[in-house]
Order: C-alpha cells, then structure tokens, then sequence
C-alpha cells in the first residue's frame, strides 16, 4: 500500500486530481515574476519585477480564482504545457517531479509549513516590486529568479 501523504513519489503528473496538483505549487511566487526574451537569443532574463496580483510578501496571488479576467496572459501550469515552459525556476515542484526528483526539504507538503519556502530562500518575498511600482523591465534584471535558492540542498531523484 502507498502513502498518500507523499503522492508526489507515486502518482504521475497527469493522473493527479486537482488537489494533489495544485498543492504541489510551494508558493514561492518565482513564476508570477516577469521575464524577457531576447529576440535574437531566445535566452531569457530574469527580473525581480512582480505581476500585479502577487502579494509581495505572501506570495500568494491576492485573487487566484479571477487571475485571468485580470491578467490574461497568466500562465494555467498543466502537465501537457510543462513540457514547452523554458523559463520556470530550478526549484520549480512541478518541473522538479517531472524531471524525476523529490521535492526540496522545505517544500509545504514535506515540512507542514508554508514558512520554509522563505526560510529556504526559494520564495520573491521581500525580493521582488509590484509592476505597478516597477518602472521599466530592463531597469530590473536579475539572476537569482533563475537559481537553485542559496540556503537549500538540492533534492534528491525519487527511486
């Protein structure tokens, strides 16, 4: 019999129901922060500049349910688009899953505490601006969206 507390070790991307795949987010709020791409390159920039709707110190969208009348390009992750996404962070659950690896000590559902995710430093809280405060994109280039946070060991691959 499997544990249902550890789903994620077990259960494929695509077979999760709902909850599982939703609860899988940690909330650090690294893919609500805005991004450019070189037109020639295709390589991306980091920035530190946070959509609209991101509580900067939660992290948490403040109206999740509407997200998309507000912000319609807002990004619905799905297993079938996770494949094409280049720009989720390292530390990202569900490319970390779906790459074969375990979730980080500090993720939610392995510590039973959203406090981890910023302890961990994975989280934009206090590390980021609201793009209604932000002034131009390129003003705001960054790496550390784009890396494994400082204060946390890499996971390991689920057997």
């Amino acid at each position: 019999m499997t544990d249902k507390t550890d789903f994620w070790r077990h259960v494929p991307l695509e077979k999760m129901t709902a909850d599982e795949w939703e609860s899988l987010c940690d909330g650090c709020g690294r893919c609500c922060l805005h991004k450019l791409r070189d037109e020639d390159t295709n390589e991306i920039a980091h920035t530190n500049v946070a959509c609209r709707l991101l509580d900067t110190q939660t992290c948490l969208c403040t109206d999740y349910a509407k997200r998309h009348r507000k912000v319609p390009d807002c990004v619905t992750l799905t297993p079938k688009i996770l494949a094409d996404l280049d720009w989720l962070p390292p530390s990202c659950s569900y490319q970390l899953i779906k790459e074969g690896y375990d979730l980080p000590e500090w993720h939610p559902l392995r510590s039973g505490t959203r406090d981890g995710v910023h302890q961990s430093g994975a989280s934009v809280s206090q590390r980021c601006i609201s793009e209604r405060r932000a002034g131009l994109l390129e003003d705001h280039i960054v790496d550390w969206p784009g890396e494994w946070p400082e204060n946390s060991a890499s996971p390991s691959r689920i057997k």
